[in-house]
């Protein structure tokens, strides 16, 4: 596979033909057992968030308007009885509000991104994917922080429990669940070992993927990177208060290469802050009128919250090559299956 993943026009055939035909592959025994975990995944996940006082609710699937900072994919758009909606690309802007009614939270929410055609090289991107979508009522960024890493070890030593000898027989994958709490670095401080372990990454912009897998393969255990600058996150994440242009938001992050399981953050509910960052951020405030009315009427609405990619944490679970294979008829980035 790394050999192919270097030729790209085979390796795009290769995915073409993967995505055509999942109806064949599908059968296979490591498949059965990579869905069987998928399942046993998300059963430990409710049974946490459950136990912890979470309500599911029901996701939105379109809607006015949908997460705008998703890294340079493209927003899917429909024809609503004459108005443009989105197809979720996240509900992130649709659970504040359930958390104010519920006190805490979570959607499990298909989502569409049309990724460029370089991320199928990833091994981490699809164009449709489900997330497991949390938020919490009155919570700071650390207080996510330590809901994420306490889901996390909770999932990990479930599946091990439960299919750790299958998955050690079928796929050579040997779980070992680490215990919170989990090392951080700082965003400065992430950026600075990346280029130490020689990734040119780029002080102020988002962590690059390619970096992200680098420091994923360096540090031998889970790990957050924490408190991003402005200007590299959307304009639902908080500025701290005591440090402007720092951010109260956070990415947990997979060992062994597989990079990012969580991302998440305090939410801006200032009304006037919320405004002046989509006004940065280039987004027309007019779009946004029923959350920044949501936002005044249940003012000081104060959440914060996170999403864990479901065929990402399948991906890590099973030791897979990309997340292509964690899920059924999988929607590659630029890949059109043939009919």
């Amino acid at each position: 596979m790394e050999s192919l993943a270097g030729d790209r026009d085979r390796f795009l055939s290769f995915l073409r033909e993967w995505a055509s035909r999942s109806w064949r592959w599908a059968r296979e025994e490591r498949y059965r057992l990579v869905f069987r975990v998928q399942a046993a995944a998300l059963r430990a996940a409710r049974e946490y968030l459950d136990s912890h006082g979470f309500t599911e609710v029901l996701a939105p699937i379109v809607g006015p308007v949908t997460d705008p900072g998703i890294r340079g994919a493209k927003q899917a758009t429909i024809d609503f009885y004459g108005y443009e909606y989105k197809v979720m690309s996240s509900a992130i802007l649709y659970k504040q509000y359930m958390a104010a009614s519920l006190g805490r939270m979570y959607f499990l929410s298909p989502n569409i991104r049309l990724e460029p055609l370089d991320s199928a090289f990833t091994g981490r991107h699809l164009a449709e994917f489900y997330q497991l979508d949390l938020e919490i009522y009155g919570a700071s960024y650390e207080d996510a922080m330590r809901v994420a890493e306490e889901l996390l070890y909770h999932i990990v030593k479930s599946v091990r429990d439960e299919l750790g000898g299958e998955l050690e027989r079928i796929l050579g994958r040997s779980l070992e669940p680490v215990r919170p709490p989990y090392k951080r670095l700082s965003y400065p401080e992430a950026v600075k070992l990346a280029r130490e372990l020689g990734c040119r990454q780029p002080m102020g912009a988002e962590i690059r993927w390619e970096c992200e897998k680098v420091l994923s393969a360096h540090i031998g255990e889970p790990f957050f990177i924490t408190e991003y600058p402005r200007g590299a996150r959307g304009f639902y994440d908080r500025e701290d208060p005591e440090r402007p242009g720092v951010l109260l938001d956070f990415d947990l992050i997979y060992p062994e290469g597989f990079g990012e399981a969580a991302s998440g953050a305090e939410r801006e509910y200032e009304p006037a802050r919320v405004v002046a960052r989509m006004r940065e951020s280039g987004e027309d405030p007019a779009k946004y009128r029923w959350y920044l009315e949501m936002l005044r009427e249940l003012y000081p609405l104060k959440t914060a919250g996170f999403g864990i990619g479901v065929e990402r944490l399948t991906r890590y679970l099973c030791g897979l090559r990309g997340v292509w294979e964690a899920r059924p008829y999988p929607k590659i980035p630029g890949i059109a299956p043939t009919p």
